[in-house]
């Protein structure tokens, strides 16, 4: 899979905002058949800051979205909210899924 975190600085004063500024983006990258998953996180150090990661089945499906028609908006539109470029690690994985984090193994409960 490509497995691909981004870090994007929006400007202050839209911070608030962000979700729903890139919401149809969002929506329609998740219905992609090659997404696995596209999901924003918050920073809690800095809260003009969002955390997106998000993976897809592997390096066609990527292209895929890079050439879709919703990720041309994207490039057209969002930009004007952002305080910088975004920054990007991008790497091709050999799984499909999440791992678990052996380090932390929660026991079963009940």
């Amino acid at each position: 899979m490509i497995f691909i975190t981004a870090k994007f600085r929006v400007l202050p004063e839209h911070a608030e905002a962000w979700p729903e500024l890139s919401r149809s983006f969002t929506e329609a990258t998740r219905a992609e058949e090659g997404c696995l998953w596209f999901d924003w996180s918050r920073s809690l150090a800095d809260s003009t800051e969002y955390v997106l990661v998000e993976a897809f089945r592997d390096g066609d499906a990527g292209g895929e979205h890079v050439g879709s028609q919703h990720f041309k908006k994207a490039q057209l539109e969002l930009p004007q909210y952002l305080a910088e470029t975004p920054r990007i690690v991008s790497q091709s994985i050999e799984q499909d899924d999440w791992s678990r984090l052996g380090e932390m193994e929660v026991p079963p409960r009940g």
